[in-house]
């Protein structure tokens, strides 16, 4: 979380694995597919927002998935919350998935 408010690309990008999928639910394909997908995302869609960042309200550990509940401010007027499911093998995300909250 720290490296997505700082908005620092490449140690964000660097905590994911090469392959990385991210799914927005209900979709059954990854909306991102790759860590060059993933960066370039970030890089044009998320952190050009200067007021974007997130915080965690809860997180689970459950075997080697890690499920936060996040509230992301500045991509709307009210800042809106998410829980999210990622994957973790060898330290790096492999799978996320975003599921919106309402």
């Amino acid at each position: 979380m720290d490296a997505y408010n700082a908005k620092d690309l490449a140690a964000f990008i660097s905590c994911y694995h090469s392959d990385i999928a991210i799914y927005r639910m209900p979709a059954t394909q990854p909306s991102l597919k790759g860590r060059d997908a993933l960066a370039a995302f970030y890089k044009t869609e998320r952190f050009s927002i200067a007021s974007l960042h997130a915080e965690v309200l809860q997180r689970m550990v459950v075997g080697n998935k890690v499920i936060d509940h996040e509230r992301v401010y500045g991509m709307a007027e009210q800042p809106y919350e998410v829980m999210v499911v990622y994957e973790v093998q060898d330290g790096l995300i492999v799978n996320a998935w975003f599921y919106p909250a309402g």
